[in-house]
């Protein structure tokens, strides 16, 4: 890693998020609130939200999977050439698998429930500062 990602990185902090999550696609959203993230495109209706709101929604399908919400809080995250490679290289040198989300002013990374310490780890080993 270079050092201006190296000191990027360790000027950066992340938080575990509470609440278990879940990663589906949905025929619809009648309410917005309460979800973390609707994503839709041409062919779909993606919603990553807490497990216990997908009871309210009107899912096609969901990943089997609980994750856990990470979120990364960087300083100049549009210039940090780099930044999602290094993280994702480093947890899946661990063998873990991750889905990264990005908004305009943050990362999140979803990680499997049981992945949750190891990836946690991982972060603390690249630099980062939990909060």
């Amino acid at each position: 890693m270079d050092k201006k990602l190296k000191k990027i990185i360790e000027s950066s902090t992340f938080q575990l998020k509470e609440g278990d999550y879940i990663y589906a696609k949905a025929e619809k959203i009648n309410n917005l609130d309460n979800n973390f993230m609707i994503s839709r495109d041409e062919d779909e209706i993606t919603i990553i939200t807490k497990k216990e709101n997908s009871k309210k929604l009107d899912l096609i399908e969901r990943n089997k999977e609980i994750y856990k919400l990470i979120a990364l809080n960087i300083q100049i995250p549009f210039y940090a050439v780099g930044f999602l490679a290094a993280i994702s290289n480093a947890i899946a040198a661990k063998n873990m698998n991750i889905l990264i989300i990005s908004t305009y002013s943050k990362d999140y990374i979803l990680v499997k429930k049981e992945c949750q310490s190891e990836a946690i780890k991982v972060l603390l080993s690249l630099g980062f500062k939990q909060i």
